[in-house]
């Protein structure tokens, strides 16, 4: 095998195959990490500022000491990785749809998050994450009705681009209003997203929540040699 191009795992899934792969990336000069659904991009090690500030920014506007935070969605782990930079988090339980990403993590096959699953704050869990928002047990099946400081999710490409169809109906109204309960009052709901902020579904977040936005993320894309951005939703319970 091509010492440019590593496949370092995959599974077959409900949603199609997901896989982890390094390569060399000409343009920027270095081994990037991506993970792949089917055809899909869903990640990049070369693109990692909007998911750090998702917990930044998440995290800033939450009070409070001994944070509980949930992670909807592990993949490359920058996300929890930043979240647990902040002195203040006590637990940090991720949510991942899929047991080989979980897998991943614990065999430390990427570098930049090397150590994550050994953290003892972390507990990392193989569940459906949208089934659990949705559901009277929540996050913690040992704990049913079981609250959280935080939230940061980062699974879908965007409120209107999902992964996977069933997921439409967390962004809707209704769905936010049961997922909300899980979250402490006062605490955040933070989401990222690939796409320019959506009026749209800003309306909607704000028929369940106070407070909320949609901050920009940008950053440079030597792929493309200009700027890009992500969105990050913000968004506190009453």
């Amino acid at each position: 095998m091509s010492a440019r191009f590593e496949e370092l795992g995959w599974q077959q899934t409900p949603m199609g195959e997901i896989s982890l792969r390094r390569r060399f990336e000409p343009t920027a000069r270095t081994d990037i990490y991506e993970v792949k659904l089917g055809d899909e991009y869903l990640m990049s090690s070369l693109f990692t500022a909007a998911e750090c500030e998702l917990a930044r920014l998440g995290l800033a506007r939450t009070p409070g000491t001994d944070l509980d935070i949930v992670v909807g969605g592990l993949g490359l782990g920058y996300t929890a990785r930043e979240a647990l930079l902040d002195t203040r988090v006590r637990t940090l339980t991720v949510i991942e749809y899929t047991d080989a990403v979980i897998d991943w993590h614990r065999r430390d096959l990427l570098p930049d998050t090397v150590g994550l699953a050994a953290d003892s704050r972390v507990a990392l869990v193989c569940a459906d994450f949208f089934a659990a928002a949705a559901g009277t047990t929540g996050f913690d099946p040992e704990r049913p009705g079981r609250t959280y400081d935080a939230v940061l999710l980062d699974i879908d490409h965007s409120p209107r681009h999902v992964l996977h169809h069933p997921h439409t109906a967390f962004y809707t109204a209704d769905g936010l209003r049961v997922f909300a309960e899980h979250i402490t009052a006062g605490g955040t709901f933070a989401l990222w997203s690939d796409d320019a902020p959506d009026d749209e579904f800003l309306a909607v977040l704000g028929t369940v929540f106070i407070d909320v936005e949609a901050e920009q993320v940008f950053f440079d894309n030597p792929l493309t040699r200009s700027r890009s951005a992500n969105t990050v939703y913000l968004a506190t319970r009453p």
